[in-house]
Formats: structure tokens, sequence, C-alpha cells
């Protein structure tokens, strides 16, 4: 019995299946199955406008500024992920474009390239990084940092590198962006002095509101996937090649991120802070961004998205422990170890805690 209880912890870390992931796929198979057509597609678009909008007020309302510019004061680490997040992966991802059509068909290209632009993740870097010792409040203002100057980077990298795919520059994809994405994030920040309290009071009610809110984008865009055929461009040997690219642009950027701050100088804490919020893409910031951005393509767009999400899950956990086991505590703090999936990007640390 001891052993058993001694071995169970072990067991999610090594190899999680994110069961909001699941939840995920089982959308998916919902739209496939019964997509939304005519008035009730137009019901699902509306209600996914808004959920979109709700996200993102959410997202602000949590996010504190003080604490945030508190944080500029470890600027190099958080300068570090914000070139891994939003230069380094980029880069990567249009060199992937040599893989057209080979292995990637345009529009799985797309959706790879899409992920490269999506800011980093929050609550993964920080249960990742406190499994492996680092530098819990560094992770937390990086991710934090990441995901706030991904609401402009995002669209405006989109717009520039995907062209037509993405609306291109458009005065209507504008408008779209600054209506469903920036304006409600900067209502939560106006209004984040008043709800504030109520959020943190009511933290678990509202991570359900946040899921339910995008398996409802997920709903309606994989349903305008299926009205528009776009499935029909997918084969299960694409998949496995889409599989296979991911594999090797999460290798590659794992490996820079560590190596690359140990040539900056940075201490194994922060190495790994780094490591793990410079190597990872936000699924719950990437998802109602892609339905804003695509449009009726959103479904296949954030395919490699969500493949690549659980990839990054699996492939840290391990990495995580292999790192806790040649690293003395550090006085970081530890987090319970089966926290490793990313539900929203709420702060829920200090940042000025930082080092």
């Amino acid at each position: 019995m001891s052993t058993l209880h001694k071995r169970r912890p072990h067991l999610p870390a090594e190899l999680p299946v994110d069961p909001y992931v699941l939840a995920l796929l089982g959308t998916v198979g919902l739209a496939a199955l019964l997509p939304a057509r005519g008035q009730a597609a137009t019901v699902a678009d509306g209600a996914a406008t808004a959920a979109v909008a709700l996200l993102f007020f959410l997202y602000g309302a949590r996010l504190s500024t003080r604490e945030a510019l508190d944080g500029l004061r470890h600027w190099r680490l958080h300068l570090t992920v914000l070139v891994c997040t939003f230069l380094l992966f980029p880069l990567l991802g249009l060199a992937a474009r040599g893989f057209v059509p080979t292995l990637l068909t345009p529009p799985l290209y797309s959706g790879l390239l899409f992920l490269c632009l999506v800011p980093s993740t929050i609550q993964s870097s920080i249960a990742f990084t406190s499994i492996a010792r680092g530098n819990v409040p560094a992770a937390i203002c990086a991710g934090s940092f990441s995901s706030l100057a991904g609401i402009v980077l995002t669209p405006l990298l989109a717009a520039a590198l995907l062209g037509s795919s993405a609306g291109g520059f458009s005065l209507d994809s504008l408008l779209k962006i600054v209506l469903q994405l920036l304006l409600p994030f900067l209502l939560g920040q106006l209004l984040r002095r008043w709800v504030g309290g109520f959020l943190v009071r009511n933290k678990q009610v509202l991570g359900r509101v946040d899921r339910g809110a995008i398996l409802l984008v997920v709903y309606a865009a994989f349903s305008a996937g299926m009205a528009a055929g776009i499935w029909h461009q997918v084969s299960v040997p694409r998949l496995g090649a889409l599989l296979a690219v991911e594999a090797v642009l999460l290798a590659v950027m794992l490996l820079v991120s560590w190596y690359g701050a140990r040539r900056l100088g940075f201490g194994r804490a922060d190495r790994i802070a780094i490591q793990f919020a410079g190597s990872k893409k936000s699924l719950a910031a990437g998802l109602p961004m892609a339905s804003v951005l695509f449009g009726a393509q959103a479904g296949l767009a954030v395919l490699p998205l969500m493949l690549f999400h659980q990839m990054q899950l699996m492939v840290c956990a391990v990495l995580a422990r292999r790192r806790a086991a040649r690293t003395e505590p550090a006085g970081h703090g530890e987090l319970p170890v089966g926290r490793v999936a990313e539900v929203s990007p709420t702060v829920q640390h200090p940042c000025a805690r930082a080092r």
C-alpha cells in the first residue's frame, strides 16, 4: 500500500494527458458529427464572438499592472523569453515553409506558422519551473509579459506573415482585433480595481467559464470548417508529418532556450524558467485569437496548436523531473506536481518576487 502511495503522484507528471485536451478533442468530434448549420451556425458564431471578448476581458482584469511593472527589474530574463517566443519561434516557422508541399499542405503550414506566433503559457510554465526547482516568480512574470505582448504582437505578426490566410491588414480584420481582443482587455484593466476581488474569490468558477468559452469557440470554428469541407484536405500521413515537424520544432526551442540562456550568463534557476517559458505556446490564448484571425478556416488552423500543446506537456513533464533530479532545492517553492495543464493566463503570484 505504501509503495503504491509513493508512486501515484509521479504518474501524471511523467506522462500527463491533459483532461482539457480530451475535452477539446471531444468538442471537435461533436462538431464533426453535429456541426452547427444555418441559423444554429449564426447563433454559435455570435456566442463564440461574445466568448472571445469575455475571455480577453477576464485576462485584462486578472493581470496586475503594478506587479507586471515591478517584474521589469528582471528585464533581461523577460526579454530573453520574448525573443524566444516572438522572434526565434517565427523564424523557425518561416523556415518550415520548405516542408510545403512534400510534408505539409498549405493550410497545415499556416496553422504551424500561427502556433509559432502565439504567446507563451503561464500555468504550465510555472508548474514545470516549480517541479524543476527553477525561478518560479520569474516564470510567472515572463508568462504574463508574453501574454500581454501577444495581444498586440500575435495579430500583427499573423497579418504580416500569413497574409490573406489570416485576413491580411484589411480594415475589417483590424476592427475585429480591436473590438474582440484589445478593447475587452483594456476594459478589464480599467475595471480591475473594482472586479479584481470578485475574480479572486470566484477563480474556480471563472476557470470553468474560461474552459467553457474556449470549448464554444472550438465548436464554432470546427463547425465552420465542416461546412467549408476543409477536413478533406487532411490525411493520416499528413498528420504524422505534422507531428514530426512539431517534435523537431519543440526540440530545437528547448535546446536553444537552455544553451542560449547559459551563453547569456543566467544561473541555473533562471535558465530553467527561460527554457519552460520560452519553449511553450498558449492554447488558451491561441484558440480565441485564431477564431478572430482565420474565420471559417480557424478549425484547421488551430489543429497544429492543439497537437503541439499536448506534446509540450508530455515532453516538458519528463524534462522537469530530470532537471529536479540534478538540482538541489533552491528555495523558490513548489507547486503541486499534477498541475501541469494550462487553462488561461491567470497570474497567481506577485511578479515583484522575481529576482
